[in-house]
């Protein structure tokens, strides 16, 4: 027989948490740069928060009242914005301590369950919901992540794949 299951309390939570906050861009960026619906954008925002991440997103102007709906921790939330999405990522590549993950249906795709942590500064690409990461965007990336699916659909919305390859790329599973 296993040992009952004990929940956590708030205490235990706040134990766990990091003492101070973390510095912009210092480790983990989110960028959804061609978001397609408000709500994946607050799913995902409240995902940086869990694994200390920031968000980039581009300055589409439904974009910050999607963000401030989505932001249920009611406070401030780590959130850049982006005037050119493919001119903002080569910059990003550019930059000599910085990996480009790009979570995309590829043929030299890593599969989620084989994609080491961070190691350094990385930028988690997404795309479109339909038509994924434009191909001017794809030549800018290091490395493409695949989710495996099973079921009949060919993948997921952006929030649930971004949040999965976040907690893995911030060593949390």
């Amino acid at each position: 027989m296993s040992a009952p299951v004990r929940v956590k309390t708030r205490d235990d939570l706040r134990g766990q948490r990091r003492r101070k906050a973390h510095s912009c861009w210092d480790h983990l960026i989110a960028a959804p740069l061609w978001p397609m619906y408000g709500v994946n954008l607050g799913t995902l925002l409240r995902t940086c928060d869990a694994v200390g991440a920031c968000l980039a997103v581009p300055r589409y102007p439904w974009v910050p009242e999607a963000l401030a709906r989505g932001n249920t921790l009611r406070q401030p939330a780590c959130v850049h914005y982006t005037a050119d999405q493919v001119s903002w990522l080569a910059r990003e590549r550019a930059r000599k301590d910085t990996t480009i993950v790009g979570v995309e249906l590829a043929d030299e795709a890593v599969r989620l369950a084989d994609l080491p942590p961070a190691r350094g500064r990385t930028v988690v690409v997404l795309g479109h919901e339909r038509e994924g990461i434009p191909p001017d965007a794809l030549g800018l990336l290091d490395v493409a992540v695949e989710i495996p699916m099973i079921g009949t659909g060919a993948s997921l919305n952006v929030a649930v794949a971004g949040s999965l390859v976040l907690y893995r790329l911030a060593g949390l599973v």
